[in-house]
């Protein structure tokens, strides 16, 4: 059993980050305090400490947009929180999937000696379609693609249409961040299904791979076409 005292050896506060964990993109920082953390791992919702109203408060609990907690964990100084959880609407108070939406990278000086940072490859893809084809096999309570192979294709494919008309109006109301949001959330829900249906990423990969050889829309034709 986990002593939530521990977590505050420092201060009577820790910051506390949510991260989405379909997609992993940050969502917010806030501040717990015993209570509130007390409360997060009791009600499996986000509960945080207002240091401007000096109360407690759920987050989502006026706009409905709640952070349903999946994953707890601890930093190495055990001082700071980290909760992975599946949103049920934009994270920030001001409409945004997540709170960090500034873009400063043009004040950013690039160092004069910098180390080559290596490309995002195919094994995120991967990584993330076996945690999918896992949570298949394994199943575990709380978890929100578990809960939808429980419910099925039908479900399952109701989603995908969901996130590809989500996609659509997050791209056509031209806010960046919303958009790669919602890009996510379909290809998350697309492995999913895909993984129902028991289709191998790297089956899709091949095809891809595959399409980018093509020049242009020129299509290979056999003699058999120009005779037909």
């Amino acid at each position: 059993m986990f002593d939530i005292d521990s977590l505050f050896y420092k201060s009577e506060l820790i910051p506390v980050i949510v991260q989405d964990i379909r997609t992993r993109q940050v969502l917010m920082v806030g501040f717990a305090n015993r209570e509130a953390v007390r409360k997060t791992l009791e009600t499996g919702t986000a509960w945080f400490w207002s240091r401007s109203r000096q109360t407690l408060w759920n987050k989502g609990e006026t706009s409905g947009n709640y952070l349903y907690v999946k994953e707890v964990y601890t930093d190495c100084d055990t001082d700071t929180l980290l909760l992975l959880a599946v949103p049920a609407g934009p994270a920030c108070h001001t409409g945004a999937v997540s709170c960090f939406f500034h873009d400063l990278t043009g004040e950013l000086k690039t160092a004069p000696e910098e180390p080559s940072v290596p490309a995002l490859g195919d094994h995120v893809l991967e990584d993330l379609y076996q945690v999918v084809l896992d949570r298949k096999q394994s199943p575990m309570e709380g978890s929100y693609t578990c809960y939808l192979f429980e419910k099925g294709l039908d479900k399952i494919l109701k989603k995908v249409g969901e996130e590809s008309a989500e996609t659509i109006i997050a791209a056509k109301n031209d806010v960046a961040s919303d958009t790669v949001g919602e890009i996510s959330d379909l290809i998350y829900h697309l492995m999913v299904m895909m993984a129902e249906k028991e289709i191998p990423l790297q089956d899709v990969l091949a095809e891809l791979d595959r399409r980018s050889q093509k020049i242009g829309n020129l299509k290979t034709m056999h003699v058999s076409d120009h005779e037909t």
